[in-house]
């Protein structure tokens, strides 16, 4: 039987897994299991309690926090009892949370300590259709009184009280729930203006939850950490939709700080990650290997050489020599197998790598150190996938082809069409936006690509990232930051050149392997803009924008860079929750650096 809501999925998983751990959470250094038919209870008492609350069926309820059991719990706690779930981003200022709170007009707003808490109070009074704010940490708030406040712990003894009363209750709601009602309201990060909260239905979510195990298979024995935010599509889909739909056990981190500690202590048996915490990963190999002796370096360039040459082969489809195959099993006893134990990766089966693009050179790597790293691609108005590689069928250069059951097509312009159980019903209250991106039952991506004869995608540019050079020329930005970004002393890149005669980049440092560097080479700086402006530094990286440069065409070559003499934060808006580069911003700011670099000299 097809379950097509997330009530009847969830409900489902615990008749299936009842006492099996479902969700696992450090606390003072000790892990703590939850299992299925607790996760369903304390989900009952959260729901039980808002449907008492007055919570009426399309009701939106906003949720803010890290991750941790209690996010997963209040989601589904919410949208078994027909309201929709509205992830906020716990490091957004207040102004962006008022934003969300107000754009989704919701009932009930979830907090997890203090500081969301202080963010509320400087909108406390614009927001009158608020019914109660509730808190699940009160750390430095148990002296804290507001009418609407309320403790979480309260909340579920509230719902334990209903459940008592009217055991039926929260079940009779589940049962109203339909698939076309919406499940959850995700809002886009806003890389180019205000965002705009997407509608998925409890049709898309459960579909897409199905969809993601059809093409690499999903194990109830899997695991997965929980680190991504949690009101992001990607990580949504694995910590809950995912989760419900396959039941693996989902592992939450302790905080961010603790991500690589936890990723050794949970070795899951499923990764995934943005681009930027892959290339991290990557760096910090490099960083090691930098300081190790020279004969673990040469056993190391030996082993990469190998892994390197038979992940070329495989990623383009060739035969992999039985020479090959024995020399890479060498190596990975010698070399990669203690590597990956390191990086916490020696259980992974599969990883991905979404939400922006990644390099093919980063793919390349962990390939051929034995990480099977899959680039996908999609959006959140595609409920986060569209298309994915097979495991062993990863294309080099491509996202994989679509899922199966969905559509993707080029337009005449090279945008990307999608049609698919998983596309969106629309942007709330936006109808206007709505009209540009869903037209004739297809999904208007924005983005620029191409089919290949073998029906990979292969992903250009965003659509209005294009530049078109003063002479005219096409160039799309996205491919040069790309290689730029594989340099292990470039964190990020903004190219530039929309209009102008030339083409010019903003670059943002790789911090940890610059000040190595700078160590390494009796460089001296005393802050970090310091680290910028040295000339070292600058003859550094003009190093490696020229080997960069060898391999584009003239037009596409970088001219003139400019160093950013300062880290992008999410909260100066530089950067999203994801950590896209949000480039309009960029522009913007650093717009006299910009000109510096196309004054005559």
């Amino acid at each position: 039987m097809t379950y097509e809501t997330v009530p009847q999925v969830f409900f489902n998983a615990v008749k299936k897994y009842t006492d099996r751990v479902a969700m696992r959470k450090k606390d003072f250094g000790l892990w703590h299991d939850i299992s299925w038919n607790e996760y369903y209870t304390l989900a009952k008492y959260v729901g039980s309690a808002l449907i008492s609350m007055g919570l009426k069926k399309g009701d939106c309820v906003s949720i803010i926090g890290d991750n941790c059991p209690e996010w997963a719990i209040i989601d589904l706690g919410i949208q078994c009892a027909g309201g929709v779930a509205v992830g906020v981003y716990s490091t957004n200022a207040w102004p962006q949370v008022e934003y969300v709170i107000q754009n989704s007009e919701s009932k009930f707003f979830f907090l997890e300590n203090e500081e969301q808490l202080d963010k509320w109070l400087n909108f406390r009074d614009k927001v009158p259709h608020l019914k109660k704010v509730i808190v699940w940490d009160l750390e430095g708030l148990m002296q804290f009184k507001d009418p609407i406040f309320i403790a979480y712990d309260e909340v579920l003894e509230i719902g334990r009280q209903i459940v008592e009363k009217e055991p039926d209750l929260f079940e009779n709601r589940m049962n109203e729930v339909t698939p076309e009602d919406l499940s959850v309201l995700i809002y886009t990060s806003g890389t180019t203006g205000l965002p705009k909260g997407a509608m998925l239905t409890h049709r898309n979510v459960t579909w897409m939850g199905r969809a993601i195990e059809k093409e690499n298979p999903l194990y109830d024995t899997d695991e997965v950490l929980s680190f991504l935010p949690l009101c992001h599509i990607f990580e949504r889909l694995f910590s809950v939709f995912g989760h419900i739909s396959h039941g693996f056990t989902v592992n939450f981190i302790e905080s961010l700080d603790t991500v690589t500690d936890n990723m050794r202590e949970v070795s899951p048996t499923v990764g995934y990650a943005v681009p930027r915490i892959w290339e991290k990963y990557l760096s910090a190999v490099y960083i090691r290997m930098s300081d190790a002796t020279w004969f673990k370096k040469l056993v190391f360039g030996i082993a990469f050489k190998i892994g390197k040459k038979r992940a070329t082969l495989m990623m383009n489809f060739k035969p992999v020599p039985y020479y090959l195959k024995v020399s890479y099993q060498l190596a990975c006893l010698a070399v990669f197998r203690k590597l990956k134990e390191r990086l916490g990766f020696d259980r992974l089966r599969v990883a991905y790598s979404g939400a922006a693009p990644i390099s093919p050179d980063v793919l390349h790597f962990f390939q051929s150190i034995g990480v099977n790293l899959i680039e996908g691609y999609g959006q959140t108005e595609g409920t986060g996938v569209t298309c994915v590689s097979r495991i062993g069928k990863v294309k080099f250069g491509t996202v994989g082809p679509p899922l199966t059951g969905t559509e993707v097509k080029i337009a005449e312009d090279g945008e990307i069409l999608v049609r698919s159980p998983s596309v969106f019903k629309g942007y709330y209250n936006n109808p206007e936006a709505t009209k540009e991106t869903l037209k004739d039952g297809w999904l208007y991506s924005g983005d620029v690509g191409e089919l290949d004869d073998d029906g990979y995608l292969k992903i250009t540019d965003r659509k209005k990232d294009i530049i078109v050079t003063a002479g005219g020329k096409n160039i799309t930005p996205q491919y040069i930051e790309n290689q730029l970004k594989f340099s292990s002393y470039i964190n990020d890149a903004v190219i530039i050149g929309d209009n102008r005669k030339f083409i010019s980049a903003l670059i943002m440092i790789d911090e940890d392997n610059v000040v190595k560097y700078a160590q390494d080479n009796k460089v001296q700086f005393s802050t970090y803009k310091d680290l910028t402006q040295s000339p070292e530094i600058f003859k550094l990286i003009d190093k490696e924008l020229n080997n960069v440069n060898s391999g584009l065409s003239r037009v596409e070559q970088i001219k003139k860079f400019t160093i950013i003499p300062k880290k992008l934060y999410e909260e100066d808006g530089e950067v999203t929750p994801t950590m896209k580069v949000k480039r309009k911003f960029i522009n913007e700011h650093f717009r006299d650096l910009i000109e510096a670099m196309y004054k005559r000299r």
